[in-house]
């Protein structure tokens, strides 16, 4: 299926990114850097898109860290900051029970757990009121790139991220769930294929 431009960012750094904590669908702000960060992508964006920066989607998960982040862009691109859309089912992968921790902390208290997520990190679901495996978030982010009409810039989540190169055939579920997924760039998904800017 040929898909329009995707430009995929995913939020600045937040304390638990420096962290390394996890935090799915836990509201968290940006911190300093990733405000920087959000504005850097605001310009790598302006490069890439020049005068067509207004013509395109902009769509982003609701969370509060998706949101500074799609502001700060669109405002480095001198568009209107709030005008552009949000859909629920961009938030992160939610982790349950594990959200807050890290995952030495999770390998520490139930290795069993952990190892497990290990052996297969696509299927495994954490324990947990909304938690959710890859697989799961991929069912209900395919539907948000089927309804795609246009180039679009798309900002949320590292866990998203890795269901969209699954559901754009640029990663398979085993390769995914290992990819990095940069704050601070673009992911550019085009019928060229993939790459970071």
């Amino acid at each position: 299926m040929s898909r329009p431009a995707l430009y995929f960012v995913r939020h600045g750094e937040t304390d638990w990114n420096a962290e390394g904590r996890l935090q799915g669908q836990r509201d968290t702000p940006l911190n300093p850097r990733g405000l920087a960060q959000a504005a850097g992508v605001g310009e790598t964006l302006r490069f890439l898109l020049g005068e067509r920066a207004g013509d395109l989607a902009y769509l982003a998960s609701p969370l509060t860290r998706t949101r500074a982040t799609m502001e700060t862009l669109r405002g480095v691109l001198g568009l209107d900051p709030a005008a552009y859309a949000t859909d629920s089912r961009l938030v992160e992968i939610g982790f349950g029970a594990w959200e807050g921790r890290t995952w030495r902390d999770l390998r520490d208290a139930d290795p069993r757990a952990y190892a497990a997520r290990n052996r297969d990190r696509w299927g495994h679901c954490p324990p947990g009121a909304g938690a959710e495996s890859y697989a799961m978030l991929l069912d209900r982010v395919r539907p948000v790139l089927d309804g795609l009409a246009g180039p679009t810039v798309m900002v949320a989540h590292g866990g998203v991220a890795r269901a969209v190169l699954v559901a754009t055939g640029h990663a398979t579920t085993a390769e995914a769930p290992h990819r990095d997924i940069w704050q601070g760039r673009v992911l550019v998904i085009d019928a060229a294929g993939h790459r970071w800017v």
